[in-house]
């Protein structure tokens, strides 16, 4: 149309939106279902975590590289759960005594029953068969 000036975009709006959709991306990353093939996993089969006196009477155990958290009652029954968060999928990092938080959204956990504690997480970590053999835990998938 005559006597109009095209609308222009200055430099620093684009690169301002440019930097938006970005960390959009990143945003929706970290909130994936953690179905990637890549994705942490609870055992698939029986794994052998160590010496059964490694965990404390009344407390718990996490092992990060099988993604198991195991606990022992104070009458020395073991309990034994997967560690990726039921929210995202994420692999559960973080021990305080007997309670779980997931770093990726900050949802909590008792190591002692499974429980959640704190949301956005809405269900219970994944219970795994546990057993000492030999003064060792041998943990896996419930059968």
């Amino acid at each position: 149309m005559p006597g109009t000036t095209p609308s222009r975009i200055s430099r620093r709006t684009a690169l301002r939106g440019v930097a938006v959709a970005g960390t959009a991306g990143i945003g929706l990353t970290a909130c994936s279902t953690g179905t990637d093939s890549g994705a942490a996993a609870a055992p698939t089969a029986p794994v052998d975590l160590g010496k059964a006196d490694e965990v404390p009477e009344g407390g718990a155990k996490l092992y990060k590289d099988e993604h198991v958290v195991v606990s022992r009652a104070e009458g020395g029954d073991y309990k034994a759960f997967s560690t990726i968060c039921t929210h995202a999928g994420c692999p559960i990092a973080m021990l305080k005594g007997t309670e779980l938080t997931c770093n990726c959204h900050g949802s909590k956990f008792d190591a002692t029953t499974g429980k959640v504690l704190q949301s956005p997480a809405t269900e219970p970590l994944e219970e795994l068969s546990v057993k000492v053999e030999g003064g060792k835990i041998v943990a896996g998938p419930r059968q």
